[in-house]
């Protein structure tokens, strides 16, 4: 289960990519990077960013911890910024956060040459799993914070769930975008990270980790109801775990033409 807390100071606003995520500070005394659901990407932004998350967490790879937090309209009251203002009171209710990962450094592309070739091979794995497409040299995505490297920011994966109809044919796309990845250099050892990583994810598992989505965040007409939603997320995880083999060859092929 991931902890829910509340916010209750907003710090600073980061402005990065489209969902204009904060730091906040929340009732725990902790720091979250903070990101909301009334931003353009809508409530999917936040789904990609826990499911994504709590798979990378499954399969052990370096995640910042993933936390519900409740937001109340009056946290952006004297902040004079108009937009920030009205980012908050739309994402009223429950918002997502990562823990903060304050004096963090980002990871340099020239930095892949001393990258550990399982832990790349099982990084550049698991963005093809998720179709994450933010992990290139321009957006690594990838902090190191007391010398571990840590990955952050999937909003941007599991880009599937922006068209409904369809979706267990998407499940099975070899994902080109892997040409791109940062890591895909050092990723030596890929066949290696799919048998490792293939059996950290039961279907038990999958179905615990988009249980953690709040029904809220579900409601979409293309769908009967919430648990159809649902269903779609666990049949789609688990048949493109099922067919792995179709974007490791891509990734292979891909670190072959490199």
């Amino acid at each position: 289960m991931l902890r829910k807390l509340t916010a209750t100071r907003y710090v600073i606003p980061l402005r990065e990519g489209g969902s204009l995520p904060a730091i906040v500070e929340a009732d725990d005394d902790g720091l979250y990077v903070l990101k909301f659901r009334g931003a353009g990407q809508g409530p999917r932004a936040l789904i990609a960013e826990l499911v994504a998350g709590e798979i990378g967490r499954a399969l052990e790879l370096p995640v910042p911890e993933i936390v519900f937090v409740e937001l109340d309209a009056n946290l952006g009251r004297s902040e004079p910024d108009f937009e920030i203002q009205a980012l908050i009171k739309a994402s009223v209710g429950l918002n997502l956060a990562l823990d903060y990962l304050p004096g963090s450094t980002t990871f340099d592309a020239l930095d892949v040459r001393s990258m550990d070739p399982l832990l790349a091979s099982s990084i550049v794995w698991f963005d093809a799993y998720i179709t994450n497409v933010d992990r290139t040299p321009r957006n690594t995505n990838l902090l190191f914070w007391h010398r571990r490297l840590m990955l952050i920011d999937h909003g941007a994966a599991l880009y599937f769930h922006h068209i409904d109809s369809n979706y267990l044919e998407r499940s099975r796309s070899p994902f080109t975008s892997i040409k791109g990845h940062v890591l895909l250099p050092a990723a030596s050892k890929l066949l290696e990270a799919d048998r490792l990583l293939k059996a950290r994810l039961t279907p038990a598992l999958i179905q615990d980790i988009v249980n953690l989505i709040p029904a809220a965040w579900l409601e979409n007409p293309d769908f009967t109801d919430v648990e159809a939603h649902r269903s779609a997320y666990v049949a789609y995880l688990l048949d493109r775990l099922a067919c792995s083999e179709v974007f490791v060859e891509e990734a292979l092929r891909a670190r072959d033409q490199l």
